[in-house]
């Protein structure tokens, strides 16, 4: 039985696209699929000029290295390193200077002050900026953000939404965001809703 069926849809360079649906839609599912997590019995992702499952899995890690932020709902810090360990780490694994760029980025997100805290030192809120940190600091192409907010009470994902929104503007970043929130959903430039893994309306 196949989750997904008859997608196919384009998101343009520096766009907001959001993608909502019911729990059990698929909308994880296909975004594992468009970062090249989760690779489909058929069909094709063109990232970046590459065709993801034209790739091997090593490739596929190479492209996303060097396009791709994430932003997950369980935020995927790593405990055992501070939130300035957790930041530098995309970069040095990128072989890039890492440590300046990275307080700055938590600067940038208001946590100039926290960056020697280990994650369980941090509220649910200063752990997805911490991952908004993170995920824009090697200036990513493309972020996706699955449920962002979905660990956090209202007022918190509010404000970690704004700055989302705010560090996606400044980059120039295109987002594809999955989401139930209505309301987050209407503040992207268009969305793409799933029903039982087809699509039943994009505008």
């Amino acid at each position: 039985m196949a989750i997904l069926e008859d997608i196919a849809f384009t998101v343009r360079a520096g766009e907001a696209l959001a993608i909502t649906g019911s729990s059990g839609s698929g909308k994880s599912t296909l975004l594992g699929l468009l970062a090249g997590l989760d690779v489909p019995s058929a069909g094709s992702v063109h990232l970046a000029g590459h065709d993801l499952f034209g790739l091997d899995e090593d490739g596929r890690a190479r492209l996303r290295a060097s396009h791709v932020g994430f932003v997950f709902q369980s935020f995927q810090l790593l405990p055992n390193l501070t939130a300035l360990e957790n930041v530098m780490l995309p970069l040095e694994l990128a072989g890039q200077p890492a440590r300046e760029a990275a307080e700055a980025m938590l600067e940038r997100v208001g946590l100039g002050q926290r960056l020697h805290h280990y994650p369980r030192t941090l509220s649910g809120g200063e752990q997805q900026r911490v991952s908004l940190a993170r995920a824009f600091v090697v200036k990513p192409t493309l972020l996706f953000a699955d449920e962002p907010t979905g660990s956090l009470d209202a007022a918190t994902g509010d404000r970690v939404i704004d700055l989302m929104f705010a560090l996606q503007r400044e980059q120039g970043a295109t987002l594809v965001l999955v989401t139930h929130d209505a309301a987050l959903a209407s503040r992207c430039e268009r969305q793409l809703v799933l029903a039982a893994g087809r699509v039943v309306n994009s505008n």
